[in-house]
């Protein structure tokens, strides 16, 4: 039997997972890590405790399985998170800035002001957006402290980090699929692009080499892990959760329910230049390769549920959400916007802040609730729909995976308003999962596709149920909802 670790870098903590050939969980390790807001708008995490995070659980992870031979390590990560170290020392230049963070949207505006946006969207297929890592590099750089000479300061982003630390600072490498969330790399050249770094005044000598993403990024220091262990897969955790889902063909399409929502649709050699809201981005074929994909991008999916329960008071877990949700027949005409850091695809608006509507006298907590959670699925319809405009497909069947995945009545209120079969796997875990894949793949654990899909096993498939005046008229409400957040 031959063993994987997955490390799953997340936006609101660490997960480990050891896994077998046979694409069995094994154990899972999991920690939170500090979420830091130091003004509005604004989301940092420290790098430090990220590493020493990840180095905790990997020992522990270890030791518990100490009479089991790790093959290799993959890694997938927060994809847009931004860090900046000295090269000497190792310490950051400044907290790892968050792809929700939007501190930099003045930055952008200046950018799309003087009339660069289609040179940003023709050479990275991004939108220029405060979300991607470009823009908090230039941040960082100009607000940082102690800013050594550019030969001493290295960019990356958490994927990189780690790699830096596990291989004893030996290895400044990424993947091509973080490298195409930055803004400033060239998604058809496969390099990063001269003409933007200048625009961002980034020097290219702090940049990370960019790798196929199932390859050998390192080796793990013996007097890191005391074992030499080779990290030999590497995504995004979007793109990792497609390849994670058996996404390795044109047309495969899923969605993962995080802290955001993030719908990917594999293209294949195609790139699609969005017209409606969409993003081109990098994913990966079989032998992890890069490959094209469009992707839709919600930037408070599960958080809101995170909100209700933090913020509001008004649960005391997330779990407890799907049943007040079920405990009554609808809103009562509540709808909410969680657009708490903007509003991400299709809209790309920065300005954009959260409102409840459709308030009245009779609007209770569990309206609220269940507002919280539709909205989630809302947000999903916005992302497809849009995809629609673009490609001449149809989508019939979208696979699901993440946390908020597991509530049985935010994927059936998916159904119904997609009117499309929702699948969900019995492993949820597919980002980090995806990442043990390609990380196997490389060292040959398996053959071909065929070895890897007859492992698929599926929990459920969500049928729509909702009469087509009911679905209309939601939808019609949510567009409402929504046009007054633009407004406001």
């Amino acid at each position: 039997m031959k063993y994987i670790i997955s490390i799953d870098a997340g936006t609101t903590g660490i997960t480990l997972l050891l896994i077998d050939n046979s694409l069995n969980i094994i154990d899972k390790e999991y920690s939170e890590f500090n979420q830091i807001y130091p003004n509005p708008g604004w989301v940092e995490h420290d790098p430090d405790e990220i590493w020493q995070t990840t180095l905790k659980l990997l020992l522990r992870l270890i030791t518990k399985h100490s009479e089991k031979t790790i093959t290799c390590i993959g890694i997938t990560n927060q994809r847009e998170t931004t860090v900046l170290w000295n090269k000497i020392t190792s310490k950051p230049l400044y907290n790892a800035i968050v792809w929700q963070d939007r501190r930099t949207k003045n930055i952008c505006n200046n950018l799309i002001s003087e009339g660069y946006s289609s040179t940003f969207k023709s050479k990275t297929g991004l939108v220029i957006d405060s979300y991607f890592s470009g823009t908090k590099i230039k941040w960082i750089l100009n607000h940082g402290n102690d800013i050594p000479p550019n030969d001493q300061i290295l960019f990356g982003t958490i994927d990189t980090w780690l790699i830096w630390k596990l291989t004893n600072r030996k290895e400044h490498k990424t993947d091509f699929t973080n490298a195409s969330r930055t803004l400033i790399f060239n998604i058809d050249d496969k390099c990063w692009d001269e003409e933007l770094l200048n625009l961002l005044n980034i020097p290219k000598s702090i940049l990370p080499e960019v790798c196929n993403s199932s390859y050998i990024f390192g080796y793990t220091e013996k007097k890191i892990l005391s074992k030499k262990i080779p990290i030999s897969g590497v995504a995004g955790d979007q793109q990792s959760a497609l390849f994670g889902q058996m996404g390795f063909n044109k047309g495969d399409i899923k969605t993962t329910y995080g802290t955001g929502c993030f719908m990917l649709l594999n293209t294949g050699s195609d790139r699609i230049n969005s017209k409606h809201g969409s993003l081109t981005t990098l994913a990966c074929d079989f032998s992890g390769n890069p490959i094209y994909a469009l992707e839709g991008s919600v930037f408070i999916g599960g958080a809101v549920i995170q909100w209700i329960r933090d913020e509001l008071g008004i649960i005391k877990n997330a779990k407890d959400s799907e049943n007040i949700a079920l405990s009554i027949n609808d809103t009562n005409g509540v709808y909410i916007v969680p657009a708490f850091t903007g509003l991400g695809a299709p809209y790309w608006d920065m300005e954009a802040r959260g409102l409840i509507s459709g308030l009245t006298r009779g609007s209770n907590k569990n309206h609220i609730i269940r507002a919280s959670l539709e909205s989630i699925a809302y947000q999903v319809y916005d992302l497809i729909e849009s995809l629609k405009k673009d490609i001449d497909i149809d989508i019939d069947n979208m696979k699901v995976d993440g946390g908020a995945s597991n509530n049985n009545f935010l994927m059936q209120f998916q159904s119904d308003i997609l009117n499309i079969n929702i699948t969900r796997p019995k492993n949820i875990e597919t980002t980090a999962l995806g990442a043990a894949i390609l990380a196997g793949l490389k060292l040959k654990i398996w053959k071909d596709k065929d070895d890897l899909l007859e492992q698929c096993n599926i929990d459920k498939i969500f049928k729509p149920d909702i009469e087509k005046i009911i679905r209309s008229n939601h939808i019609k409400g949510w567009k409402t909802a929504i046009q007054k957040t633009k407004e406001s």
